[in-house]
């Protein structure tokens, strides 16, 4: 029965950790399902979904402290399952950028939240805008809304909400 973790390396970014990190997994029999990676600050963020026979998943679990060592990350593991199927559930990408304000995140995960609906995905990177230099963040979201939610409406809010905060946002179905 094939058995999934979640694994996480946070370490000082160079550029053979990567690499490392997963060729330590293909040789303990598992197999990589998902990765997300970026660089925040100086450090490599990595999260992997893992799959594989339990006992190779044991063996990546018993072995992670020599791995550490070696390349000087930390990691962490969490025995997960395999994500349900999302039914009744449409996916939208919503876009946002704004001047960089306190409480901009805060308030964008309220606001879905408070609708019940899923931020499955987020990413967000600050920058300076390119004429006048003004401390800058963007937003990269994707969103489950449930069937029962009028897309026209929740639209509606959400436009009047990014208004009230002076963010410029897109919210569109997500293309796969």
């Amino acid at each position: 029965m094939k058995q999934f973790l979640v694994l996480s390396a946070i370490g000082t970014h160079k550029p053979a950790v990567l690499p490392q990190i997963t060729q330590y997994v293909l040789e303990c029999g598992c197999h990589i399902v998902e990765s997300r990676m970026s660089v925040l600050g100086a450090e490599l963020v990595c999260y992997l979904l893992i799959a594989g026979p339990w006992d190779a998943v044991a063996r990546l679990e018993s072995g992670s402290k020599k791995i550490e060592r070696r390349l000087q990350v930390a990691l962490t593991m969490q025995r997960t399952t395999e994500r349900a199927a999302q039914k009744g559930l449409t996916p939208y990408a919503v876009d946002v950028v704004s001047l960089d304000q306190e409480g901009t995140l805060f308030n964008l995960a309220s606001f879905f939240t408070e609708r019940e609906i899923a931020v499955c995905e987020l990413s967000s990177r600050s920058y300076a805008a390119s004429y006048t230099g003004a401390p800058m963040v963007a937003f990269q979201m994707t969103i489950l809304i449930p069937a029962s939610q009028s897309i026209a409406h929740l639209r509606e809010e959400f436009t009047d909400f990014c208004d009230k905060l002076n963010l410029d946002a897109i919210m569109e179905p997500l293309k796969s």
